[in-house]
């Protein structure tokens, strides 16, 4: 293993140092915090624009990375991803809305790498998974279309920004059309969209105070509104968009007082970014909440803006973002338009399955190959760690415990002499574990612990694959043998 000392970032979306995770994090890690200042974002991987170090050398850890790559990432990881970790691990305490935004996939990340280099500094994709530590709230994917004809119809505002071909588009659409498969659909909400993240900013900005206005009018008459922050299930969530449908549909009659979730989501967004184009883009997005425990995962060219809370996050080693609201940073709305999938409805939400010995092991699988998220939980005693084929990055987050090898390292690991065969885990500790090396946790003590890893059904495949190569090789031999020695014979 390898213990790592990981640096926090401070952008100003992140949370106070007394109520943030990533800062509570970042001190026990043995980082000096700034008390001043808000902590966004907690690192642990090789990337250049925060690369993690390892802690008895202070070597960055891409460096060592680099120096042994089969013995720290593995033959087939290091082959497969061109002697890079291909993921990044993150923790992220969200006060204030992140930028509507996507990721690219990698066609467009190499095009926009070699078009705006300062900008889109790796022309790598960026999947990525989200996973709450606590009641977290985002926007995600689009919504259903019955929901969006609902929404036009009941903020004049809005309609008015989107266009009045682009509603009448969008209208006409049978509301159970989904848009998954149906290009019609597709096609009448990419207009919609486009047209209104292109808007001209001061038509944004007279729609936006018209719409605050009405929306503080419409709270005050009718003495509050539905729905702030807090968790839910999915049904849970669904149940909330079906009554605020019908509110919605009852507003556009002129029947209704109180304020939908989204309207109330406009309000608190006005509040972070006044006069953004990003309040009214809020109203074509599903709003989503996580409980503890739960998370969702974002593949490339979706929107999304987490909203609010704490998690843990992992995605492709890429720090692209195409932003398009809710930001003062560059906006890029023609491309983030142009390059969305305009698939609609809620995202699948994961809640992990057990693996491991005694189900000390939960594994949140995403459908991307570069990596998944494993929980770690130990109450006391001692549990087997099995061996990986690839890298993972384990950080605690409660409680404490020994990590130790079980077992003898390889001749390569040996070669490595930044490795240590163990170490005593607590809350802050980071550690990069070596694959090919079955662990044991001991005297553990509430250990509560999240591991960033390569994808193990990857992994899996890759192991098939491999088998098939060396059996056709064999078999290849076996042939070109054969051959010979018929030639032999003839001569």
């Amino acid at each position: 293993m390898l213990q790592l000392h990981c640096a926090a970032q401070n952008y100003d979306w992140g949370r106070k140092y007394q109520d943030s995770e990533v800062a509570q994090l970042a001190r026990a890690n043995g980082n000096e915090v700034d008390e001043s200042k808000p902590f966004a974002e907690l690192w642990m991987g090789a990337h250049p624009n925060c690369p993690s170090k390892v802690a008895a050398t202070g070597e960055s850890l891409a460096s060592v990375l680099a120096a042994h790559p089969a013995a720290l990432l593995g033959a087939r990881v290091a082959n497969h991803f061109q002697g890079q970790l291909p993921y990044l691990f993150k923790v992220l305490s969200v006060n204030k809305a992140l930028s509507i935004q996507s990721h690219p996939d990698k066609k467009l990340a190499e095009r926009l790498h070699a078009e705006h280099p300062k900008m889109y500094a790796d022309p790598n994709h960026k999947p990525e998974m989200a996973l709450a530590l606590c009641d977290f709230e985002a926007l995600c994917g689009f919504s259903a279309t019955r929901e969006l004809q609902a929404r036009l119809a009941a903020t004049p505002e809005l309609a008015g920004l989107v266009g009045e071909a682009q509603v009448a588009a969008l209208a006409a659409l049978p509301g159970d059309t989904a848009g998954q498969d149906d290009q019609a659909a597709k096609q009448a909400l990419k207009a919609a969209f486009t047209h209104l993240m292109t808007a001209p900013p001061a038509a944004v900005t007279e729609a936006v105070r018209a719409l605050v206005a009405r929306l503080r009018a419409k709270k005050e008459a009718g003495g509050g509104g539905g729905g702030g922050g807090g968790g839910g299930g999915v049904r849970e969530q669904e149940q909330e968009q079906e009554q605020e449908q019908e509110q919605e549909q009852g507003q556009g009659q002129g029947q209704g007082q109180g304020l939908t979730e989204h309207e109330e989501l406009a309000l608190r967004l006005n509040e972070q970014f006044p006069d953004d184009v990003g309040i009214f883009s809020a109203f074509f997005l599903n709003i989503v909440r996580l409980p503890a425990g739960s998370a969702i995962y974002l593949p490339a060219n979706e929107p999304h803006a987490y909203l609010a809370g704490e998690l843990v996050e992992c995605m492709a080693a890429s720090d692209n973002v195409i932003r398009a609201g809710l930001t003062p940073k560059f906006k890029h709305a023609d491309v983030l338009c142009e390059s969305l999938t305009y698939r609609q409805g809620p995202p699948e939400v994961l809640t992990g399955r057990p693996a491991g010995h005694g189900g000390s092991v939960r594994v949140y699988q995403p459908p991307f190959e570069e990596f998944e998220l494993q929980k770690l939980e130990v109450a006391g005693g001692e549990v087997a760690l099995a061996a990986s084929a690839g890298p993972r990055i384990l950080l605690v987050t409660a409680g404490e415990a020994e990590l130790g090898v079980a077992g003898e390292l390889t001749a390569e690991l040996e070669a490595v002499k930044e490795v240590e065969r163990g170490g005593v885990l607590r809350r802050g500790s980071i550690a990069l574990l070596a694959p090919g090396v079955e662990f044991a946790v001991r005297r553990a003590e509430g250990l509560v612990g999240w591991m960033a890893a390569v994808n193990s059904a990857f992994l899996a495949l890759e192991e098939v694959r491999q088998q098939q190569q060396q059996q056709q090789q064999q078999q290849g031999t076996a042939g070109a043998a054969e051959e010979e020695e018929e030639k032999a014979a003839v001569a």
